[in-house]
């Protein structure tokens, strides 16, 4: 079933495009470790699909590309949300059978979320969705929680069924990003965006969302404030879309951002947007 925080009336992030050191060897990856489909490829770029049909993920190798760079801001992961709490289960047998190292796993509250990194430590969180039921608000904050995952109950849930690459219905659920300075953030996520700040981690890190989801995007400050922004060519972000409802609802957030004296510019008919840490943004529409 899709989700309905990733629709109209919504604004959430869909899809997200990332250097690579090795084109071949992160297909590799990125096919039997995850289960991507490939929906189209050049000999230095792939557009992965979990449907066959919507691009959710873009690997590029660059020509003049520079190692991962430590301290920086930048791609903390991307999330894949998957549609049932029985194929995040089936997905951690799977990566448990090709003894694949993983980073960790955590049950938010919110969310159960198993994490790891591609082969250039791009970050990946693999989650699904607890019951919007059980979510805890308090005034318009969500309340958040980090317990350990529990792996051993949630492989007895798999009963042993066999993972078929990522389900159709999986989606690009959120994006986390290092930035240098939470403040500065706020402002271009909430007032030039449009998203609501739904819940922060003391100083460290913010959480922004629209309709009530727990998060289409975070932040953090985890690489130290005043953190540098990567080479343009580094292995790490290159973009991420993030979805208007509306042309008009587009139009409206451009002019914020410009009033703001955030850049907007347009390159091939397509708009692209930069946070204060260099975190650039594809604005687009549903």
């Amino acid at each position: 079933m899709a989700s309905t925080f990733h629709q109209s009336p919504n604004t959430y992030v869909r899809h997200v495009h990332i250097n690579v050191t090795d084109i071949q060897r992160s297909l590799s990856f990125y096919q039997d470790i995850i289960g991507f489909q490939i929906l189209s490829q050049s000999d230095d770029q792939a557009i992965l699909s979990a449907d066959g049909l919507s691009p959710l993920l873009t690997i590029q190798q660059p020509k003049a590309l520079e190692p991962k760079q430590n301290r920086t801001t930048g791609l903390y992961h991307f999330a894949l949300l998957l549609p049932t709490r029985h194929d995040l289960a089936t997905f951690i047998q799977h990566i448990a059978k090709k003894r694949y190292r993983i980073q960790g796993g955590s049950h938010h509250g919110i969310s159960e979320a198993l994490y790891l990194a591609d082969p250039d430590g791009n970050g990946i969180e693999v989650y699904a969705d607890t019951p919007t039921s059980t979510w805890r608000w308090e005034d318009d904050r969500l309340a958040l929680q980090s317990e350990p995952l529990d792996i051993e109950e949630l492989l007895q849930v798999a009963k042993g069924q066999q993972w078929n690459g990522l389900p159709t219905d999986t989606i690009m659920g959120h994006i986390h990003l290092h930035v240098a300075n939470l403040d500065e953030v706020d402002k271009f996520y909430q007032q030039g965006l449009g998203f609501t700040l739904v819940s922060q981690l003391s100083k460290q890190a913010h959480f922004y969302a629209t309709g009530n989801y727990h998060h289409h995007i975070g932040v953090n400050v985890w690489n130290g404030v005043g953190a540098p922004k990567p080479s343009e060519n580094s292995v790490g972000l290159v973009y991420y879309d993030v979805v208007f409802p509306s042309e008009q609802k587009r139009e409206k957030m451009i002019n914020n951002l410009k009033a703001l004296g955030y850049p907007v510019r347009e390159d091939a008919q397509q708009h692209f947007t930069e946070d204060p840490s260099g975190n650039v943004i594809r604005l687009i529409i549903e």
